[in-house]
């Protein structure tokens, strides 16, 4: 049975999203994966908490950016390495999610991400 990484996340507005992440077969350390994407998440709120208005595809882009450079980071490029990547976002992406039932509406207007 594959392992997963339960995760909560609360944005600034007050909404909750449960997320059940699947993890890579070859994870050593799931809590150390659980400690940067809070790592990750909380320094991106914040910078938007410094810089205000941003739009949420900027801040998505920046996040692929980031993504790239660390992949990049590891020294050298291989067709191994960027399907590993591209299979580890894919995951991430199609994870199950329970948004909380008293969230606010997605259409709502709000300054907050």
């Amino acid at each position: 049975m594959a392992r997963r990484l339960p995760y909560r996340a609360q944005t600034a507005t007050g909404n909750v999203f449960d997320f059940d992440f699947p993890l890579h077969r070859d994870t050593a350390e799931p809590v150390h994966v659980a400690n940067i994407l809070t790592a990750i998440l909380g320094a991106v709120d914040r910078e938007l908490q410094l810089l205000g208005s941003v739009g949420n595809g900027d801040v998505l882009q920046g996040l692929a950016m980031a993504l790239a450079v660390r992949t990049r980071m590891l020294g050298r490029r291989s067709d191994q390495v960027d399907a590993l990547v591209r299979e580890l976002l894919e995951a991430a992406l199609d994870a199950p999610v329970e948004p909380s039932p008293s969230n606010v509406d997605a259409d709502t207007p709000r300054d907050i991400h």
